[in-house]
């Protein structure tokens, strides 16, 4: 098979994919979700995946996995206590520093 066209068809077949699992719920699901489960399910959605994301990136973005894990805890408990998203970041990259500092 022709390499471009190799690539074409990948093309348009991820799209048609992508497309597909977009359109699809809009199509099917026209009335409101009553169901307690699935719609409690649908509103954790966006937070799990936010999560799944960004903890690896979390962890193996520094040199050192347990200066990551370090300043993960850390930022948990300065947001549980009601820090602002940009100091949690700043104390954060200051743990990530000593913490590579002493590792």
């Amino acid at each position: 098979m022709n390499p471009t066209l190799y690539n074409y068809l990948a093309i348009f077949t991820a799209f048609g994919v992508s497309y597909l699992i977009r359109v699809l719920p809009l199509t099917l699901i026209r009335k409101p979700i009553k169901n307690r489960f699935i719609r409690s399910f649908l509103y954790y959605v966006p937070y799990v995946t936010l999560a799944v994301m960004t903890f690896p990136a979390i962890v193996q973005a520094t040199q050192s996995p347990i200066a990551g894990i370090i300043a993960l805890a850390v930022g948990i408990i300065l947001s549980f206590f009601g820090a602002g998203l940009f100091p949690v970041a700043c104390v954060c990259c200051a743990v990530v520093f000593i913490a590579e500092f002493f590792l």
